[in-house]
């Protein structure tokens, strides 16, 4: 009797953690309409054309009085957002984990990125300040959500799940960029035939994104649950305890240096990542003079082959191990990006191809990159641990936007600000390959899973 009441309690246990990982997996479905349509396809481009409109005679905005060049005022909001975010995520972190409520302060951050996406809709005329204040806001509340949503990994798939959840996870997400971006499409090349005007269409793109972000959000708030903090973590209460409680995160991570050698590799070649990713569409319009509806057929073709890329890399991941599946997508993103920088402007058929070679290699080495670092969190500080992550993940990353932006405003080229980006992924790869993460994760007090 005794026997079989533990079988049936493991029976139910893993039929729950299934439960919450499908309810997981629905907030990258949820999100990752923002990432791809907004982030990725028409908020680059367009509010570059509000600010241009609003440019004097030299081609500069004055944000506060600060002379901007009008293309490059898109990359210095997505740096801005970084700034906000940095402040933001380990004090919401340190709470979580000290209250465990996660859910609650998931749905807050959710639904503030959420409203703020919709807003779009009202960005017409010159009105580039607003949209700045839109972004940094959405993408501030999308850095503080995704740090709760990855914090969830390490608490609903065992060691040896996490691979395959965390890539289920990314194809969840890049399969709903897929199905938004048909639609987008649809809506941006018929506009005529829907009586609207081109504008219009992009607008409405812009707030469909922060409705689908807040429709399919509920799902993952109904069936993700909190565990309730530890009594170490309950201790602390109130605004002090939380600056607190990030001074003792700082020290405790630094007690961990083969995790923070981790960060900072993850730190250096995600922001490559990510740069690519926000600045690929303003590089094909601007640079290349590719039209939109070629833009977003080209990010389109980017989500469908993500989704297989990701699942594939997660099995590759399986038989070789993590850090090696990582190791060759950033040669691939070095290869795949240096190759960009020779692209001749109006030919769309090379920009298809190298589309191509970013979408197999863009959702593994994200998803791989996510449930690699999972191992090495110190149980019962995931939601600490990964504010760090997420100060670096999603097109977050200051340095990368803002050296773009910098190369841009200095050289007045895109193919130059494109090539800058190399560095990270020659850089992250070194920082990587010399971080043993099987002592990593014993270290963190984890179980070190047989293939890593």
């Amino acid at each position: 009797m005794g026997i079989e009441t533990v079988r049936t309690g493991a029976a139910d246990e893993a039929a729950g953690r299934r439960r919450e990982q499908r309810g997981w997996y629905f907030y990258d479905w949820a999100c990752s309409v923002y990432s791809t349509s907004v982030l990725t396809v028409f908020l680059g481009p367009y509010l570059t054309s509000v600010a241009e409109a609003a440019a004097d005679a030299d081609g500069f905005v004055h944000p506060l009085g600060i002379p901007v060049r009008a293309g490059s005022f898109f990359a210095y909001s997505v740096s801005l957002s970084v700034v906000v975010a940095v402040l933001v995520m380990p004090l919401v972190g340190a709470a979580a984990d000290r209250t465990g409520r996660k859910k609650p302060l998931l749905a807050a951050a959710a639904y503030t990125g959420a409203a703020a996406t919709t807003a779009m809709f009202l960005l017409d005329g010159d009105r580039y300040l607003l949209g700045g204040l839109l972004l940094v806001v959405a993408n501030a509340a999308q850095s503080v959500a995704m740090m709760l949503y990855n914090s969830y990994l390490p608490q609903i798939a065992a060691p040896e799940e996490r691979d395959a959840v965390s890539s289920r996870g990314w194809a969840f997400g890049y399969a709903a960029g897929s199905l938004m971006l048909v639609v987008n499409l649809a809506l941006y090349l018929g506009h005529d035939a829907f009586g609207v005007s081109e504008g219009m269409a992009v607008r409405i793109c812009l707030a469909s994104a922060g409705l689908w972000w807040g429709a399919f959000a509920l799902v993952p708030l109904l069936r993700l649950r909190d565990r309730g903090p530890s009594a170490e973590r309950a201790a602390g209460q109130g605004t002090g305890a939380g600056f607190r409680q990030l001074a003792a995160t700082l020290r405790d991570m630094r007690r961990h240096p083969l995790t923070l050698a981790f960060l900072l590799a993850y730190l250096v070649y995600n922001d490559g990542i990510q740069t690519v990713i926000t600045q690929a569409s303003v590089y094909g319009s601007e640079e290349l003079g590719l039209s939109q509806s070629t833009l977003i057929g080209a990010v389109l073709l980017v989500q469908v082959l993500a989704v297989a890329g990701a699942l594939a890399m997660g099995r590759l991941a399986r038989i070789h191990g993590a850090k090696r599946t990582i190791l060759g997508s950033l040669v691939a993103w070095t290869l795949t990006l240096a190759a960009g920088y020779f692209l001749p402007a109006g030919a769309p058929v090379w920009f298809f191809v190298l589309a191509a070679g970013i979408g197999l290699v863009l959702g593994g080495s994200q998803a791989l990159s996510r449930s690699l670092f999972s191992h090495l969190v110190p149980p019962g500080k995931e939601a600490e641990y990964f504010s760090a992550y997420e100060m670096s993940d999603r097109g977050m990353s200051w340095l990368g936007p803002l050296l773009f932006g910098l190369t841009y405003q200095l050289t007045g080229s895109y193919r130059d600000a494109i090539i800058s980006l190399v560095a990270f992924f020659v850089i992250g790869f070194i920082l990587l390959a010399r971080v043993p993460v099987r002592r990593a994760i014993s270290d963190a007090g984890n179980r070190v899973p047989p293939t890593i």
